[in-house]
Order: C-alpha cells, then sequence, then structure tokens
C-alpha cells in the first residue's frame, strides 16, 4: 500500500507514525509545501518571545524519518486526479497513491477590509508568518490586534514581550464572548489590564490605512475612531482549508464532506483534522474541530481505517486549555457563555481573583453534571472526563473536587471555600462534607 498524506501536521504526523505501527511494510509519503518537516505550530509564539528557538520546536530529529522508512515531500499539492489515484506537485512531478490522506489545516479567516494588503498586515497560522511577524515588527512601538479570540491575546502577549504597545479590538461585549461567560472574561481582561493591553470592546474594524510605500500606518474603526500603527494583527478565526479537494470534485461545504470513518466522497481519499467536516457530527458535537488534540484524534482514528481496521471516529468529552498571559484556563464538556433553561451553573472565585472554578449541571435531580470551567486551577482531564461521561451527580463531584485538582500539594487549596460557597447557594442538593485529597505529604505523615 502506498499511503500519501497531503499535510505535516499533527494530524499527517499521528496518522502515518500509526499506519506505520499497524502496517509496517506500507510506503508513506507526506507532502507538504510549508516546512520540510513536522513542527510543534502551537509553540510559534514562544519562539518570537525568544522562549524556544526554531529547533527547538522540531519534535523529531531528521534521522527519524528515514528510520521510520517515512518519505518527507517539500511541495505544493497543485492538483488531485482520484480516478488515476494522482497527486499532482507543483514541481511537475507526479504521486501515484492507494489510499489519500488530506490533512490540509486551515486558512486565515479575513473580511474583505480595505487596506489589508498592505505590508505589516497579517494573521499567524505558521511558519510564514512567524517569518513576516518578526520582519515586519523589528523596531515598531505600535500595533493593532483585530479579534478576540486564542490568537487575539497571543498575538498581543507576543508584541508585548518586545515593548510594543497594542490595542486590541474586540467585537463582542467581553474577551471571548462566545465561549467565555462574564465573569471568567472578567479575570481575562484582568490580565490584559495587567500586561497594558488597550482593549477596545464592542469595536470592529472598518478599515485599514496604508503610507505611501504600501506599509500600513493606521486603522478605523466603526466608529469612525483612527488609530495609529505600525502592524496589524489579524486574529479572526480560521476556515477548513478545502480548495484541493473542492477543485477536484470531492464534495465539501465549509469543510471536507466526511462521513464516521472519515472518508470523503472520493474513493480511497479521506481527510481529517482542521479541513474536514463531519456530515453527521455527534450529540451535542460540531462539525468542524479546529483544535490540536481533535486533529491527533482524528488522525489517529483514520490510521486504523486507512490500515484495514475501520473505525469510526468518536471524539469524546470536549474539553480545551489556553494560557492567558499569567492565566491558565481549562474546560470540559459543556459550559455555555450565556444561561441555559434547563441548566444551572455555579461560579466560584477567590478573593484574590486568581482562582476560579465554574460548575455546569442538570436543574433537575439528580443534577448531572455537564462541565467546567477552571481559571488558575489545573483539573486532571481523566478525572473530569470520568465524570461527564458517567453524568455523576453533582453533589458528589463536589464533595470529591479535590480528586480533580492538579495542582502541587504545597499551592493554595480552594475546595472547602467552593464547597461552603456551593452549600449556601444549592442548599437542596444535599452537598456533604468534602472529602480530603491525600497528597504526597499527608500519605508520608501518616506512616
Amino acid at each position: 500500500m502506498h499511503l500519501v498524506i497531503i499535510g505535516n501536521g499533527i494530524t499527517g504526523l499521528t496518522c502515518a507514525q500509526t499506519v506505520r505501527h499497524l502496517r509496517p511494510e506500507a510506503r508513506i509519503t507526506l507532502v507538504s509545501d510549508e516546512s520540510a518537516h513536522h513542527y510543534a505550530r502551537t509553540a510559534l509564539m514562544y519562539v518570537y518571545m525568544g522562549h524556544l528557538r526554531l529547533q527547538d520546536i522540531k519534535p523529531y530529529e531528521d534521522w527519524y524519518w528515514p528510520e521510520n522508512c517515512l518519505e518527507l515531500v517539500q511541495a505544493t499539492a497543485s492538483s488531485l486526479d482520484t480516478a488515476r489515484r494522482e497527486v499532482h506537485l507543483g514541481t511537475g512531478a507526479v504521486l501515484t497513491y492507494d489510499k489519500l490522506l488530506l490533512a490540509t489545516g486551515s486558512v486565515g479567516r479575513v473580511v474583505d477590509w480595505p487596506g489589508q494588503e498592505l505590508r505589516g498586515v497579517q494573521g499567524l497560522y505558521g511558519l510564514p508568518d512567524l517569518a513576516s511577524m518578526e520582519r515586519d515588527t523589528r523596531h515598531i512601538r505600535q500595533a493593532v490586534v483585530v479579534g478576540g479570540g486564542l490568537i487575539g491575546i497571543e498575538l498581543a502577549e507576543m508584541l508585548r514581550s518586545r515593548g510594543i504597545a497594542v490595542t486590541l479590538l474586540v467585537r463582542d461585549a467581553h474577551y471571548w464572548g462566545s465561549v467565555l461567560p462574564p465573569e471568567e472574561a472578567r479575570l481575562v481582561n484582568r490580565q490584559l489590564e495587567l500586561h497594558q493591553v488597550d482593549v477596545r470592546y464592542a469595536t470592529e474594524l472598518r478599515e485599514i490605512l496604508g503610507d505611501a510605500e504600501g506599509r500600513v500606518r493606521g486603522v478605523v474603526t466603526g466608529t469612525g475612531e483612527e488609530i495609529a500603527c505600525e502592524w496589524v494583527g489579524l486574529a479572526t478565526g480560521v476556515r477548513p482549508n478545502a480548495t484541493l479537494a473542492a477543485a477536484a470534485g470531492i464534495e465539501t461545504d465549509r469543510g471536507i464532506l466526511v462521513d464516521e470513518l472519515l472518508q470523503t466522497s472520493a474513493p480511497e481519499v479521506y481527510a481529517a483534522g482542521d479541513c474536514a467536516q463531519h456530515r453527521q457530527p455527534g450529540v451535542g458535537e460540531v462539525p468542524i474541530e479546529q483544535l490540536w488534540y481533535t486533529g491527533r484524534m482524528q488522525g489517529e482514528t483514520v490510521a486504523h481505517t486507512l490500515s484495514g481496521q475501520p473505525t469510526a471516529y468518536r471524539r469524546g468529552v470536549w474539553f480545551n486549555s489556553a494560557k492567558f498571559f499569567d492565566l491558565e484556563y481549562q474546560t470540559y464538556g459543556r459550559v455555555p457563555a450565556a444561561p441555559e433553561p434547563g441548566l444551572e451553573s455555579f461560579y466560584w472565585e477567590s478573593f484574590v481573583g486568581a482562582q476560579a472554578v465554574r460548575i455546569a449541571f442538570d436543574a433537575a435531580p439528580p443534577y448531572a453534571v455537564r462541565g467546567f470551567n477552571s481559571m488558575g486551577v489545573r483539573l486532571r482531564h481523566d478525572t473530569c472526563a470520568a465524570w461527564l461521561s458517567a453524568q455523576t451527580p453533582v453533589r458528589e463531584v463536589v464533595e470529591q473536587l479535590g480528586a480533580a485538582n492538579f495542582d502541587p500539594e504545597f499551592f493554595p487549596q480552594y475546595e472547602e471555600q467552593f464547597v461552603a460557597a456551593f452549600r449556601e447557594r444549592f442548599p437542596d442538593v444535599g452537598v456533604g462534607p468534602l472529602r480530603r485529597r491525600k497528597g504526597l505529604l499527608s500519605r508520608l505523615l501518616a506512616r
């Protein structure tokens, strides 16, 4: 079997590694025009900030690829012929395949703003974007970032690490309004204030202004305000990169349409990761999943099918994590940004505002837990996922909350305050005494 994988991100790499394990005799070729090797895309910001070097985000040495019989081709896949099972490359070469995986990832989503073609206007997705940002932010003093999601705050942190003043334009009334409830967003806003980011909420971009040399010199907001700047970061989200598939006649919508086996409408052609759109997502799931861990899961799942072991993709419990400057964030399950009928939500925040936990649960007995948000508290993934999968009553979850706390034992503990506040707010749930966790120190003292 010759498996050709277009894309060497986490999805393509995971698929290649898993197929190599399952089918040692298979020929595997990875094609990418961005880089000759896989790299950790989520670590780009730390290269810019000086915490890592480019070679540090390259997880595998050059010997790894020939050692594992993985062929790397750095070229653009310009077209597909699914009838002949051919991948045509920009170099003029043609790769024939038995099975093909499209792991083409995402591309930046932009509105058609006047001036977005100016030098110094860009998004941040891959290595070429990092190179452009390094070049165009050198010696500048003022930047504008457009977008209130994860990439927007990453860009703000990157720029502030070099002493560049940042104005952040956020369309919502508070940070990440489609995801975070107002209380969690307030903690993020505190981080933005502490790091001197000038945030303009309920503000949209109208136009980007240029100078005589074709470089950005400012932006105009929806209210007509002009803000001077020397660089503009567009962090308005991403969309599936389905261009290659659509041109080949493979069925697409917003992404490349796939069934539960991640197979497309073309025979022996599969799609996974950011570029894939599930025809029938599971209950409570979304058709397009653009996260690192779901890309890895899809890559591993489709590898089994490609290796002759048909395996349906099942995402399981939703989770995500991020870091907003100095504030760590985790979410598990379903925690809506605004109240929903039939769902209760309890939020606790430490008096210093450095820690916060929210639990969402059914409003009717047995009050099954539905989701968690944490800020400044590390929660154990396995514990939270098990509670959510079992639809554990919130009473049991609150009583055992210490079991989910992944912070070191010497960190400040919050469980007693949380339980007391929960009992006061929801006396009818019947929460009993907190079951104390036994950490390393506790076990040593008990000997």
